[in-house]
């Protein structure tokens, strides 16, 4: 099963840069999950498809569709509930 996270951000967005370290350790410990970093204000198509509305947004999905959104800075832990869910 395919999981990816998607992460909707602006270069200009404050809140953005603080779940930037967040996402990356992430990243490191979770090499069967494919991040990708939309900044919406170059893909505002891809943000709209998404509904994203407010920033940072986190996207998880599967090859089932949407398992989880997050607005805001998220913690990590909660992110990993949210991809150990979408791996299973």
């Amino acid at each position: 099963m395919t999981v990816t996270l998607k992460d909707f951000y602006a270069d200009w967005c404050g809140p953005c840069k603080t779940q930037d370290p967040i996402l990356e350790e992430l990243e490191a410990e979770w090499s069967d999950v494919e991040f990708e970093k939309v900044n919406v204000d170059e893909e505002q198509d891809v943000a709209n498809e998404y509904q994203v509305r407010s920033l940072p947004t986190l996207v998880i999905e599967n090859d089932d569709g949407i398992v989880e959104r997050f607005v805001g800075v998220t913690q990590a832990g909660d992110i990993e509930s949210a991809l150990e869910e979408a791996s299973a």
